[in-house]
């Protein structure tokens, strides 16, 4: 029995065998390269950047410097910016409208198959063909701006991806005080969560750092200088021409979530709540609602990855050279591809996993943890 078990592991072991190879140099080993590229000058020298044995020199972390401090380099911070803003804008309309679509095919109206296949159509499309839609859509002097004229109305004028409006402004150097504040709110809600799941000891801890980290801010926030001067940044609205296309195209998908997550909950938990005299409300805000916290969790990870490092979307409906409408993603392809600074290209790239991973790492330790509990 045992030497059959041992000889099953082995088999199974030598199955996977090549996949963690492969996984290993063209995943792992990539991402350590970028990584190691993102701490060399390679790209500096014009001479060096496409030669086919480039001598490079070890920098540390001074293309990570240049990014977030340096003088030529305040495109990527407002690119960093207009991704913090499109991630948020983009969650709470896929969210919101999905959980509206859901809620409405729940209600088996007459052709809810129709309004399923309708609602779940754009997820099916890929980025590149959306952007291209939205983009005939959008376009300055056609489209959407003159839907008004079919009416009698005068035609619009707002420019979907090429306004230089900016609203909610910001210098770059209040961050020093506006992440720690974000970070201290954040360890709050954490308190108040575990204080009221019965985990009193982690909500003092939580609760602890939160104060700490906001007396930081407060204190010696203001004493961290980024930049010699002021920088502003802010939303642009040309971005809202993209929030509207990627919410199009992923409002589906989300509602396919909800949707599973509606048909899930029982008939029975439903009517002991009427019968309690809950209204149509209370039933959804007080009991289906925080049964769908899961699901809601799950969407918020992946739309949350997905928004951090788009670039087929933008790229299809603005191009790579509108810098209204750029985001990290695209201004690495620009930095890497055609100014050849793959130095500063691969800390972009690096910058990005970080975001992404901030995402993702939480959210499968809970998972694992939760299987391992189950």
């Amino acid at each position: 029995m045992k030497w059959g078990r041992h000889t099953n592991q082995v088999t199974g072991f030598l199955v996977v065998l090549p996949s963690i190879v492969l996984v290993g140099i063209f995943v792992y080993g990539f991402i350590g390269r970028t990584v190691w590229a993102s701490l060399t000058d390679w790209g500096r020298d014009p001479a060096q950047a496409l030669a086919i044995r480039p001598v490079t020199r070890f920098i540390g972390l001074d293309n990570y410097r240049a990014l977030f401090t340096g003088v030529i380099d305040g495109r990527f911070r407002q690119d960093l910016v207009s991704t913090v803003f499109f991630t948020l804008f983009f969650l709470a309309g896929c969210l919101l409208l999905g959980l509206l679509l859901a809620i409405l095919i729940d209600h088996k109206p007459r052709g809810e198959g129709v309004f399923r296949g309708i609602f779940l159509f754009p997820f099916a499309l890929s980025f590149v063909v959306t952007g291209t839609i939205w983009r005939w859509l959008l376009q300055p002097g056609g489209g959407v701006n003159v839907l008004p004229t079919a009416v009698g109305l005068p035609a619009g004028s707002f420019g979907w991806l090429t306004s230089r409006r900016q609203v909610w402004q910001f210098d770059w150097n209040d961050l020093t005080v506006i992440v720690p504040l974000l970070v201290a709110a954040g360890l709050a809600a954490a308190a108040a969560l575990a204080v009221r799941a019965g985990r009193r000891r982690r909500g003092m801890v939580a609760a602890a750092a939160a104060l700490l980290v906001t007396g930081w801010a407060v204190v010696g926030g203001r004493a961290v200088t980024l930049l010699p001067f002021p920088e502003q940044h802010g939303f642009n609205l040309a971005f809202i021409g993209i929030v509207v296309a990627a919410v199009w195209q992923m409002a589906g998908y989300t509602m396919a979530l909800y949707l599973a997550g509606l048909t899930g909950v029982s008939e029975e938990l439903r009517e002991a709540a009427v019968v309690e005299g809950a209204t149509g409300w209370q039933l959804y805000t007080r009991i289906i609602l925080p049964l769908l916290a899961p699901i809601t969790l799950s969407a918020m990870i992946v739309l949350g990855h997905i928004s951090l490092k788009i670039f087929d979307l933008v790229f299809a409906m603005a191009g790579p050279d509108n810098a209204r409408t750029d985001v990290p993603a695209l201004l690495m392809f620009i930095t890497t591809f055609r100014a050849n600074q793959f130095a500063k290209g691969a800390a972009i790239g690096v910058i990005l996993l970080v975001l992404v991973a901030l995402i993702v790492i939480p959210y499968l330790r809970s998972q694992l943890r939760e299987g391992r509990r189950s």
